[in-house]
């Protein structure tokens, strides 16, 4: 079928990959409600989706290339450096997160590869891209209002991968996981890793939740199937490795803006840290994040707004 053209699935048809049901992924130790480090506030990680030149953007989605250049420069004159998650992470094991930024690119489009990835090889940043493992070589068919855009391809996946650049599962078709079935969560967590896995030939340790919609079991269920952290987008209960916040960048903030919204952050996060405190963390299947939990909860968001 020609839509079928492109995607994760019929690109690995026939190949020795386990069967969808059979795929068996290592789980994660680290327990769902647990901080990035003990006592510690939350890394700072920007959002963004799209960087090109659109006349029509109602999601407030697209950011031009010479917004996100500005952006870039101004974080690099700053004095930090922009890094996927799985980097920060790692430097922030070690308490050498200091001068560093998270870059994430949700949805995977693939203007990611021509206009956002040469601004950052430039200043020596790098950043994590979250596909949709079923739709690569498509569309943004979830964004019913906004324009067509095309995303990135099985080849082009595979080549970013190989050039450094992390690529971490956003699920198998963009479908917000609150509210699905137990079962449904298993596959849409492991065979989206699976799948990825295949294609990048080695380990997809980072998940994106789609719309930022997350509740416990959804992040549960990223936990059970082996990822090291999981991106969401608001403060809430369960912030923390498998609810990571991030900050929404759109094509209006320039400097003043980007700061205001570090120093969001960072109050947020404090009042986030004395309502854990007071509460105690949530057990793993207990209770529900914010607002960002509903089904289609990311386009919704204020969070999203400037």
């Amino acid at each position: 079928m020609e839509n079928e053209r492109g995607t994760v699935r019929s690109a690995l048809a026939g190949g020795a990959g386990a069967a969808p049901g059979r795929a068996r992924l290592p789980r994660s130790r680290r327990p769902v409600g647990e901080p990035v480090l003990p006592g510690s506030s939350s890394p700072w990680i920007l959002m963004y989706h799209s960087v090109a030149v659109e006349k029509e953007d109602p999601y407030q989605l697209t950011v031009s290339p010479e917004r996100f250049a500005e952006q870039i420069a101004w974080l690099h004159r700053r004095g930090r450096r922009g890094v996927s998650v799985r980097e920060l992470m790692r430097a922030r094991a070690h308490g050498r997160d200091d001068k560093l930024v998270g870059l994430t690119f949700d949805d995977g489009y693939a203007d990611f590869a021509r206009y956002a990835v040469p601004i950052l090889q430039a200043y020596g940043f790098t950043a994590t891209a979250y596909v949709v493992a079923d739709l690569l070589g498509q569309e943004n068919g979830w964004d019913t209002e906004g324009p067509r855009k095309k995303l990135l391809t099985v080849e082009e996946v595979t080549e970013l991968a190989s050039a450094g650049w992390e690529i971490g599962s956003h699920g198998l078709g963009h479908q917000a996981l609150p509210g699905l079935p137990a079962d449904v969560l298993a596959v849409q967590t492991r065979e989206s890793r699976r799948l990825l896995e295949e294609v990048v030939g080695g380990p997809v340790t980072g998940f994106c939740y789609p719309y930022g919609a997350v509740d416990a079991p959804a992040a549960e269920a990223v936990c059970e199937a082996g990822y090291d952290y999981a991106c969401a987008i608001a403060h809430s209960p369960l912030t923390g490795r498998f609810a990571l916040p991030r900050c929404y960048v759109g094509d209006r903030d320039g400097a003043w803006r980007l700061r205001a919204k570090k120093g969001r952050h960072r109050l947020r996060d404090a009042v986030t840290g004395l309502k854990r405190n007071r509460r105690g963390r949530p057990e793993p299947k207990g209770g529900v994040g914010s607002g960002s939990e509903r089904p289609g909860g990311e386009r919704a968001m204020k969070e999203r707004r400037p």
